[in-house]
């Protein structure tokens, strides 16, 4: 009878994947298709018309305690990771920004202990580091430099997203409202704090070219509008640790979408890293004595059907 949640579990995990997968397709897009210069920019761009037409579908406001919470959600999710990573990334290869932020599945764990009383486990701590290890292979290449500020950065916009993570599971969603109008809230209310710092420190990019609109379009819809309802139905779900480590799917997608788009190459100890950092994902997902229970079923059925000779 157990098999059944299982399955369904194994369906929304597999849903909730294609979320940091979408978002695998960023580094690509903002790189050969946006105007460079306009990192805060393009975050409003993201998620404002995102957050506004979900709400205009939903036609679902927050309200009471929700106007706070939501609010406090859209930065810790939204507004605030943006920013932060845009200035990692400015600071630090853009490798080194991303195994930085591979950390985040241990401070999900870390937090959850402290908010959630979930204790996490020697397996999940043992893979968080192993998925840490396996996007540090895949990224880190070359000679590396390391701003202070950039490190600091880069591990502030982990610790701000494990941190809305971890409290949208703690508060759950209001009765009544769905994943979809809970993204709008969210994506509107980062989308607004990102606004005014957008405006005043980078102002408006010039005449954008079709090729720019089409990767604004891309970053709104494919980046935003479609995987964030999905991402939140997910984090309601599914165990807390489990989903912060499919966010280590997108590195390992930006990697690959270079290697086939943009003749990146793909050394053995990436390819390693590749495998390391995917196996880490599957193993987060898998409940505790899954492999056990697996390697000691096919001993027992030789053992019924190997000859006795007699």
């Amino acid at each position: 009878m157990a098999s059944a949640p299982r399955r369904g579990t194994a369906a929304v995990t597999a849903l909730t994947a294609t979320v940091p997968i979408s978002w695998g397709t960023t580094y690509l897009v903002t790189s050969q298709y946006l105007p460079p210069g306009f990192p805060l920019v393009s975050g409003v761009i993201r998620a404002l018309p995102a957050g506004l037409v979900l709400l205009a579908a939903t036609r679902t406001l927050p309200h009471g305690p929700w106007r706070l919470r939501s609010a406090v959600l859209g930065v810790l999710n939204i507004g605030a990771p943006f920013a932060l990573l845009f200035a990692a990334a400015y600071r630090l290869p853009g490798g080194v920004a991303s195994t930085l932020f591979a950390v985040q599945p241990l401070l999900v764990a870390a937090l959850a202990l402290l908010l959630l009383g979930e204790r996490p486990t020697g397996r999940q701590l043992g893979w968080g580091l192993a998925g840490v290890a396996g996007v540090g292979l895949i990224v880190l290449r070359g000679r590396l430099a390391f701003d202070p500020a950039g490190v600091l950065a880069g591990l502030a916009a982990a610790g701000v997203m494990a941190g809305g993570i971890v409290l949208t599971k703690r508060w759950g969603r209001p009765a009544g409202v769905g994943a979809t109008a809970f993204a709008g809230w969210q994506l509107t209310a980062g989308g607004l704090a990102l606004l005014p710092l957008a405006l005043t420190a980078e102002g408006l990019p010039g005449g954008l070219d079709a090729r720019a609109a089409g990767g604004y379009v891309w970053l709104a819809v494919v980046g935003s509008l479609l995987p964030y309802p999905i991402w939140f139905h997910g984090i309601g779900r599914l165990p807390v640790v489990a989903v912060s480590f499919l966010p280590l799917l997108s590195p390992a997608v930006a990697t690959l979408l270079g290697l086939l788009l943009l003749g990146e190459s793909l050394t053995p100890w990436q390819g390693a890293g590749f495998a390391l950092a995917l196996s880490a994902v599957v193993a987060a997902q898998l409940p505790p004595g899954a492999l056990r229970i697996r390697r000691r079923n096919p001993a027992r059925t030789p053992a019924a059907t190997v000859p006795t000779g007699e």
